[in-house]
């Protein structure tokens, strides 16, 4: 049975969802920063989805389970991909973003693999763990490679604000949510409550913190370096 808060929060991640996709249209970022630009949009239209599909199948159905753990999976690689956009940043001055996109890309691959692996001793709905099995290990994957990032961003003293920021809430989403799944396998019993409630709010801060940034941060703003190692340390 869903309360208020779930579709209060619902309408408040639609609407934060869509606000962020609008500050980077007003601020000409749509393209510079596409990848961004579509997760925003593709998770507006998982936010209908999960509304519709709950309404037509109810939230404990089969189908709702399906639409929600394959939706999340390919919203986080879609995350994978404005990382891959991140490091290109970061490193276009070094030439390797086609080492970057190979690299990020083979990881995803070997996840993938790896998830199947873990799974397929279990030929009973093989499909249906196999996607709770990649989305979790997707998030594992997505916190290394943001802390890895933000590694790269100290040891080659980036300035850039805006860019810092932006890798800055992607860590916190990944790690929140990653901490969300460990605790649910450590405490099976805290699984409602840890599932139902820590994705989606963090689901709702990370667009509101880009689209903060995008609105508030300008693309020439620069971080003194050691104001950036203080934070670090």
């Amino acid at each position: 049975m869903l309360s208020r808060i779930d579709y209060a929060i619902w309408i408040v991640g639609f609407l934060v969802e869509v606000s962020a996709v609008v500050s980077f249209l007003v601020c000409r970022n749509f393209l510079r920063y596409i990848f961004l630009s579509l997760y925003l949009l593709a998770a507006s239209l998982v936010t209908v989805g999960q509304y519709l599909c709950i309404k037509k199948f109810g939230w404990s159905s089969v189908e709702y389970w399906y639409y929600y753990y394959y939706s999340e999976s390919l919203l986080t690689i879609l995350l994978f991909f404005v990382i891959i956009q991140f490091y290109d940043l970061v490193f276009q001055e070094l030439n390797a973003s086609r080492y970057v996109r190979r690299g990020a890309i083979a990881l995803v691959g070997a996840t993938a693999l790896f998830s199947y692996l873990v799974i397929r001793a279990n030929q009973d709905h093989l499909m249906s763990r196999f996607v709770v099995e990649l989305g979790q290990n997707l998030y594992f994957v997505g916190v290394v490679l943001t802390y890895l990032l933000w590694g790269a961003i100290l040891k080659l003293r980036e300035t850039r604000t805006r860019l810092i920021q932006l890798v800055l809430a992607l860590g916190v989403y990944f790690s929140a949510t990653a901490a969300a799944y460990a605790l649910r396998n450590l405490f099976p019993s805290l699984q409602p409550a840890v599932l139902r409630w820590v994705p989606p709010i963090v689901g709702i801060w990370l667009p509101a913190a880009w689209a903060f940034t995008m609105m508030k941060v300008s693309e020439d703003a620069r971080l003194v370096t050691s104001h950036l190692l203080a934070r670090a340390r």
